[in-house]
């Protein structure tokens, strides 16, 4: 992009943007004349993906700011008035629209609400901060066209975020995300009301306990054993951080009403986006889990729980038998709870007809051996929860199968069908009444998940990522995506590559046998999967929503003669090897 692009780019944008801060900022860079920094705010739009925006919040075409998020907004909102003309000629559309702590998540969702409403919408806005799974239960609960959480999850505080919804209550999907894409990449102008004329003439409605209450109430029906809560809820000691996010309201509200003990990491409590006692606020990563595990430490306490900003994703750590706090990842918390919800189930007579289980295909393929065991389906999808709300939606459509739990190796879990995105809240729920239960039994959640490893073999999953920044990080990415294609992989960890699944050109097929190919019926995304004798799984995908590329390894070993301890050791050491490999990869991009 040359100088004089970039000027022209920046003009425009002083013109247009409304907020005196964004505007000043860019103001600033021209009369410094810091191009370098323009270029990087300038080379493009910052782009409305397959689930909304996000970005670091800043001045320029390529951040997070009120211009950005107006064109967002009204490009939404042309094309639901486009999706129900019937209804936007009646002028019964309607959105709901939420926020999270994070720096400007406020004023961007208000921004939102107004250009609704200016639009014919009747526009539902929570008083203050709510997470992104309360959204969804909204968008289905008040019978909504669309909704909006404003959110970047667990990125680092610079960013933030715009997840849209559809009228089912899940992130978009084909076709209405690429519909939505079109339609923000044409608006030429923008319709703007105050919040003020938007409640007097009736088009703005804020919202709080009338869909905090029902929400909770929800969230407690879906457990199994009330009554052994109310016997033993003094019995069990949970430390719970909501990372400085949404979920303190709700995860206290309904573990206190439940008679459990909550002690809540004092300082990070309260909701505040700049994240100041974490690097990053993802309970994916032990750095986040520091002040909840120490205080856990200091109250002896059974189990840590964290959830991220929105609330979406949950977190844990629990005591292994010398008192040392162990975190649960992603997929060992996911068969953890499937293990449970089916033993629930069976017990209780509960498990419906033809039922199913949905995971990302980046996820174990442990819980196949739990949901063969039980007789229960398993769906495969792709990754991103929008994908375990399309086959929930499907099986209902169709009659073919009934859901009973859906999880991601990314912290992402829903046991309930009334909201269609994971749930942080709900999982925190499930987690303490499963903890008590096995308490109950003399077993620790550790001693459990070992149980199942002894059961149906030991799984090692591993995540690896690298950040790609800037629009030379973008080409870098497709770069490394190209190559594997093209020159595949023979061999991983000493291990034989078998099979080759490529979801972006929607075939399978032997490397040593490339003409040989078989269809994947996946939708296409930019995936590549590779299956090694032995039954280890790496895939690599870009991001979706994160300028970086991510590999995982989902290493299944046998355990022989109980000897677990040999079967993790044998997966760590073949791990590692792929590792090094993967990363060798990366180091040389």
């Amino acid at each position: 992009m040359t100088k004089e692009d970039i000027i022209s780019r920046v003009n425009d944008y002083i013109k247009n943007e409304k907020d005196a801060h964004f505007r000043t900022e860019v103001e600033e860079l021209l009369k410094k004349e810091d191009f370098t920094e323009l270029e990087d705010r300038f080379y493009r739009n910052l782009e409305f993906g397959t689930g909304g925006l996000r970005g670091v919040i800043g001045g320029g075409t390529n951040r997070m700011n009120t211009f950005v998020i107006n064109n967002a907004t009204q490009g939404l909102a042309n094309y639901v008035i486009k999706a129900f003309p019937e209804k936007a000629k009646a002028g019964k559309l309607s959105a709901v629209i939420a926020y999270d702590s994070r720096k400007y998540s406020d004023v961007f969702a208000e921004a939102t609400a107004c250009i609704f409403a200016a639009n014919g919408f009747t526009t539902y806005l929570f008083t203050s901060l709510r997470p992104t799974p309360e959204l969804s239960y909204a968008v289905r609960e008040l019978g909504c066209d669309t909704g909006v959480v404003v959110t970047a999850s667990h990125n680092p505080p610079q960013y933030n975020g715009y997840k849209a919804y559809w009228n089912d209550g899940a992130q978009v999907i084909p076709p209405h995300d690429v519909g939505i894409i079109e339609e923000v990449n044409s608006v030429s102008s923008v319709k703007l009301m105050t919040k003020e004329e938007a409640i007097k003439a009736g088009k703005l409605i804020m919202i709080d306990s009338k869909i905090d209450v029902p929400y909770q109430e929800m969230v407690k029906s879906q457990l199994f054993r009330p009554e052994l809560i109310k016997e033993k809820a003094k019995e069990v000691k949970i430390v719970y951080t909501p990372l400085h996010g949404t979920g303190a309201m709700h995860v206290e509200k309904v573990l206190g009403d439940l008679g459990l003990k909550v002690i809540t990491v004092p300082e990070q409590r309260e909701p505040d986006g700049t994240f100041h006692t974490v690097e990053k606020p993802n309970p994916e990563e032990a750095p986040a889990l520091k002040m909840a595990v120490e205080l856990a430490e200091k109250e002896k306490a059974d189990v840590v729980m964290a959830t991220d900003p929105d609330a979406d994703r949950f977190g844990s750590a629990v005591p292994d038998a010398n008192g040392k706090y162990v975190l649960i990842t992603g997929n060992q918390m996911g068969v953890l709870l499937t293990d449970y919800i089916l033993l629930s189930r069976k017990e209780f007579g509960t498990i419906p007809k033809n039922p199913a289980l949905i995971r990302s295909i980046v996820t174990t393929a442990m819980v196949d051996r739990l949901c063969a065991d039980y007789g229960v389906y398993l769906e495969e999808c792709l990754t991103g929860f929008k994908w375990i709300a399309a086959h929930t939606a499907n099986f209902e459509k169709t009659g073919a199968h009934s859901y009973v739990f859906g999880f991601e190796e990314s912290y992402g879990y829903t046991v309930e069908k009334e909201i269609r995105d994971k749930d942080g809240v709900s999982a925190a729920a499930m987690c303490a009444e499963m903890t008590l239960y096995w308490r109950s039994k003399g077993k620790s959640l550790l001693q459990r998940l070992e149980e199942l490893y002894l059961k149906y073999g030991y799984f090692e999953d591993k995540a690896i990522s690298k950040n790609f920044a800037g629009a030379s990080g973008t080409e870098t990415m497709k770069a490394i995506m190209a190559k594997l294609r093209a020159d595949g992989l023979k061999e991983l960890g000493g291990k034989k590559v078998l099979k080759i699944r490529d979801v972006q050109t929607s075939c399978c097929y032997d490397p040593a046998n490339p003409a040989k190919k078989e269809a994947v019926t996946l939708p296409k995304s930019n995936v590549l999967q590779f299956y090694l004798d032995g039954g280890c799984i790496v895939s690599a995908r870009p991001s979706g929503t994160e300028p970086k590329i991510k590999f995982y390894i989902n290493c299944p070993v046998a355990v022989k003669n109980n000897d677990l301890q040999a079967a993790k050791k044998e997966a760590g050491a073949l791990v590692s090897a792929i590792q090094s490999e993967i990363e060798s990869i990366l180091a040389k991009a």
